[in-house]
């Protein structure tokens, strides 16, 4: 069936199966606010949110991207400026996951359903953020780094300034690895006048800059670690994202991106889950 054609190449389009990036880390959120797991609804529930939100924001992201994508090599073969999928496909695909996004909130507490909208707009604004600003990285941080807090809410129905300071790690963490992958279009944005880290600083200082996001996250999960009184497995946790971000560091460098794709894709999927099962270990063995 033709519908069932292009679900099936939106979900390739959107990288269904990298919803693993940042659910751990909202799932660490729901953790700490319920001292271990929540209850079985609540986690359904959260993990369903967090599926769509992504999914509705990386949709969203190819239909504003759209034109963009058709002018730059690398991405011209993606499937709406390659003409696999329509505009209006897309628009419906986003529609869909924005209303499942809010029924799941609704499932959870009163607090997470009014505050849906709040998380839609930032999630979907960050699609023409590098139009304007050399910091959309950290815009997208932000938008990934609202999923612990999130979460919490989720748990609880209410927030708490703590779980902050992992929706700040979090945010350094996806903005240093946006980074990374922006210096790929370093030479596209240019000509395009595009807005990026790697196009203002350079490919060398970019890589720079990356690190010193990852140096803040790391920072900021030790400080997870400590107000929130977790103990040496938590703490072990942190240094094994650490031995993770090094080794994610080492595969590029500003004469060498060609594995960039692979640090991008491969490594920051096993640094949320990894973290997160440290976490959840010291929360559930104590």
């Amino acid at each position: 069936m033709p519908v069932l054609r292009s679900l099936g190449i939106t979900l390739e389009m959107i990288k269904w199966e990298h919803s693993i990036f940042v659910l751990p880390f909202a799932l660490c959120g729901a953790m700490l606010a319920a001292r271990g797991w929540p209850s079985g609804h609540q986690l359904l529930w959260i993990i369903v949110a967090m599926v769509a939100a992504r999914s509705a924001a990386m949709a969203f992201n190819r239909l504003a991207d759209a034109s963009i994508d058709a002018a730059n090599p690398r991405t011209r073969s993606r499937a709406l400026p390659a003409g696999q999928l329509t505009s209006g496909f897309v628009a419906v695909f986003v529609s869909l996951a924005v209303l499942v996004f809010v029924l799941a909130a609704s499932q959870l507490n009163r607090v997470a359903l009014l505050l849906s909208p709040v998380a839609l707009g930032i999630i979907l604004a960050y699609s023409y953020t590098k139009r304007f600003t050399r910091w959309s990285h950290l815009v997208l941080g932000f938008a990934m780094g609202i999923a612990p807090a999130a979460a919490w809410i989720a748990v609880r129905g209410s927030l708490d300034p703590r779980i902050l300071l992992l929706t700040a790690a979090v945010m350094f963490w996806g903005a240093g690895f946006d980074v990374l992958y922006a210096c790929q279009d370093y030479d596209f944005d240019r000509g395009a006048g595009l807005h990026s880290v790697p196009r203002f600083f350079g490919i060398r200082n970019a890589l720079w800059i990356s690190r010193l996001f990852h140096w803040a996250m790391l920072i900021l999960l030790v400080s997870v670690v400590v107000v929130f009184g977790l103990g040496k497995l938590a703490a072990a946790g942190v240094v094994a994202v650490a031995l993770l971000l090094g080794y994610e560091h080492s595969l590029v460098s500003s004469d060498d991106l060609s594995r960039l794709n692979a640090a991008f894709f491969t490594m920051n999927g096993v640094i949320s889950v990894v973290f997160f099962c440290f976490v959840a270990g010291d929360l559930l063995w104590r």
